[in-house]
């Protein structure tokens, strides 16, 4: 029997063992790998080409969101299930664009995460029954009223994003530049492109949107608020 492979991406070492203990139980499951970062994981992802990969969002140096964009962008044939206790709608709504094909709570039961990983892996979607009930609501809402089903929103490229969650995490363009392996330069104008488009002219501006966009946690920035 060819097992399901999948690749474990959270930050907390706690909650990585206790997924792969629940996991590694499962005769048709097998974790190939694990990564405590959004780059590690999306590094891990193009090496181990996993069936699943179990995703946070906040994570440090690439949050869950990007991750999953560029994993799904660069391996398409890698499924992205996201694993959060964040469930406000926002975040299902952009990891849902960003190609998550499932979104579940941390609060779930452990048969529900073992339910997703197959039904992900089998081509189909799962979303706790909470925020599948909300995303049904809301796009029959937005159907029966006519309204665009999404508000247009800051669009900030990839790599924009990525230079924003370093400067709310507290890193210098010095940082940042060997971090991304591009020139303080073009940190430099990528940083005034974020300040530009989302009309906010300081750090602690930026890491307050940053937090409310679940891009980073609290925590992370509290140094620099």
């Amino acid at each position: 029997m060819q097992k399901i492979t999948v690749l474990l991406a959270d930050d907390h070492t706690v909650v990585r063992q206790g997924l792969r203990a629940l996991l590694d139980a499962e005769e048709d499951i097998d974790v190939v790998g694990e990564a405590e970062t959004g780059r590690q994981a999306v590094q891990q992802a193009k090496k181990l080409l996993p069936d699943v990969v179990v995703m946070d969002i906040a994570m440090p140096l690439l949050n869950g969101l990007e991750a999953t964009r560029q994993i799904v962008r660069e391996i398409p044939s890698t499924r992205v299930l996201i694993l959060s206790s964040y469930s406000d709608d926002e975040y299902v709504h952009q990891l849902t664009e960003a190609g998550a094909v499932g979104y579940l709570i941390k609060q779930t039961a452990a048969g529900e995460l073992l339910k997703a990983i197959r039904e992900t892996h089998k081509g189909g979607a799962f979303f706790s029954p909470s925020i599948s009930k909300r995303l049904m609501d809301y796009y029959r809402e937005a159907f029966l009223s006519g309204r665009p089903v999404r508000k247009s929103c800051e669009q900030l490229t990839s790599r924009e994003l990525e230079v924003l969650q370093l400067i709310a995490e507290g890193k210098a363009n010095k940082q940042i530049a060997a971090e991304l392996c591009i020139s303080i330069k073009t940190v430099e104008k990528h940083r005034q492109q974020v300040m530009n488009k989302l009309n906010i002219h300081d750090i602690a501006g930026l890491t307050r949107y940053a937090i409310s966009k679940g891009i980073i946690e609290i925590g992370v920035a509290a140094k620099v608020i």
